[in-house]
C-alpha cells in the first residue's frame, strides 16, 4: 500500500469506527509501522482533518463535530495520479492552458503527495517530450469555447473560414466531438445549415457564442460510420479501395504501420509489402503515398494510379527532370 493510498485509508478507518483506535491496531490496518501512522496523523492535521488523542482509550478519533473539512473526492492512487498528472502534461503540450483552470487547483497539492526522497516529479515532468510537425495552433480561447459546447451539449454559433473555397460562411452546429488527428484539432459536428456531419478544423473557425439550445445528439455508430470509414480525416463511404506495392526498405517500416482499420497487407517472399486500403476521397491517401517516392508503386485502382504519376510528372517538371533519370 503507497503513502497516498494509507491516507485515503486511514480516513475511511477513522470515520468507520465508533470508538478510538490505538495506533498499534491502524498500523496493522494500513500495512506499515507505527511511526508512520504518526506521520500521516500529523499531515491529515495539517491539512485540516479534525483527527483527536483520547488518553484514557489510548486512541485516535475522528471529532464529529467538527466538519470543516473532507478530502477531495479524488480516490486514486499513486500510480493513478502519475497517469493523471503526466496525461495533463501531454494535454499541455498538445494544446497549452486548455485544463489549466482545472488542474491548477490540485497540482501542487498532488504533486506533494507524489514527491519522495526516491522520486520528483518535476523530473517525471521533464523526462517527457512531444514533437509536434505541421501543427496549427487553435486559440486557447477559442478552444475553451468550443470543448464547452462539446462537454455541455449545447448548439454553438460560429465563422469558419475554408481554404479550399477561400470565404467565410456562418454556421450553426451540433458539436458531437474533438478530434486530434496529425497535430491539429478538428471539430466534428452536425451542421444545421448542410442538415449534414461536417468535420471543421478548429484553427480556421471562430466561435461567435455558445447557445442555450441543446445539441442534437447523433448516435456514436452513425458518426463512426461516416467518420471512420473512409482513409484520413476525409468523411464518407469508403467506396474504393488503393492497392499499393511497397519495396523491401519502405516495408520495414510500413509493415508495423497502421494506414486504415480494414487495411489488408502481406508480406512477399523478397520483402516487399502489399498493401490494400479503404478511401474515398484520396487527396490525403495521395500525399502519404508520394511521401515514399520511389518506394512504393500504386497498382490499383487505375484513376489514383494516374493521379500519382500525374502528381510525380508535375514535381519533375518542376526540377527540369522530366523524361531524364539519374
Amino acid at each position: 500500500m503507497d503513502r497516498l493510498a494509507r491516507i485515503y485509508h486511514l480516513d475511511r478507518e477513522l470515520k468507520a469506527r465508533r470508538h478510538p483506535v490505538s495506533v498499534r491496531v491502524l498500523a496493522e490496518v494500513l500495512e506499515c509501522s507505527e511511526r508512520n501512522v504518526k506521520h500521516i496523523i500529523t499531515r491529515l492535521r495539517d491539512a485540516g482533518i479534525p483527527i483527536r488523542y483520547d488518553r484514557e482509550r489510548n486512541g485516535y478519533f475522528l471529532d464529529r463535530q467538527d466538519h470543516r473539512f473532507e478530502l477531495p473526492g479524488l480516490w486514486l492512487n499513486a500510480s493513478e495520479l502519475h497517469a493523471l498528472m503526466i496525461s495533463h502534461h501531454l494535454l499541455a503540450e498538445v494544446q497549452p492552458g486548455w485544463l489549466n483552470n482545472y488542474i491548477a487547483p490540485l497540482q501542487q497539492r498532488i504533486e506533494k503527495l507524489l514527491t519522495t526522497p526516491q522520486q520528483d516529479f518535476q523530473q517525471l515532468q521533464r523526462r517527457v517530450r512531444i514533437l509536434q510537425t505541421a501543427a496549427r495552433p487553435a486559440r486557447l480561447d477559442h478552444f475553451q469555447q468550443i470543448s464547452e459546447a462539446v462537454i455541455a451539449r449545447r448548439r454553438l454559433y460560429m465563422l469558419y473560414h475554408g481554404r479550399e473555397r477561400d470565404r467565410t460562411t456562418e454556421r450553426t452546429v451540433s458539436p458531437q466531438r474533438l478530434v486530434y488527428y496529425r497535430d491539429n484539432w478538428y471539430l466534428d459536428a452536425w451542421c444545421h445549415e448542410a442538415q449534414g456531419l461536417r468535420s471543421f478544423s478548429i484553427d480556421r473557425l471562430h466561435p461567435a457564442a455558445v447557445m442555450d439550445e441543446p445539441a442534437i445528439d447523433v448516435d456514436d455508430a452513425e458518426l463512426d460510420d461516416h467518420y471512420t470509414q473512409a482513409y484520413g480525416i476525409f468523411s464518407g463511404k469508403a467506396d474504393q479501395a488503393a492497392h499499393l506495392l511497397f519495396s523491401p526498405e519502405a516495408a520495414k517500416w510500413v509493415a508495423d504501420e497502421s494506414w486504415h482499420p480494414r487495411q489488408r497487407g502481406h508480406v512477399h517472399p523478397d520483402g516487399r509489402y502489399e498493401l490494400h486500403i479503404p478511401y474515398g476521397d484520396p487527396r490525403e491517401l495521395i500525399m502519404d503515398i508520394l511521401k515514399f517516392g520511389p518506394e512504393v508503386e500504386v497498382l490499383g485502382p487505375k484513376g489514383l494510379r494516374e493521379e500519382v504519376a500525374n502528381r510525380i510528372r508535375k514535381a519533375a517538371r518542376l526540377y527540369g527532370i522530366c523524361g531524364k533519370t539519374s
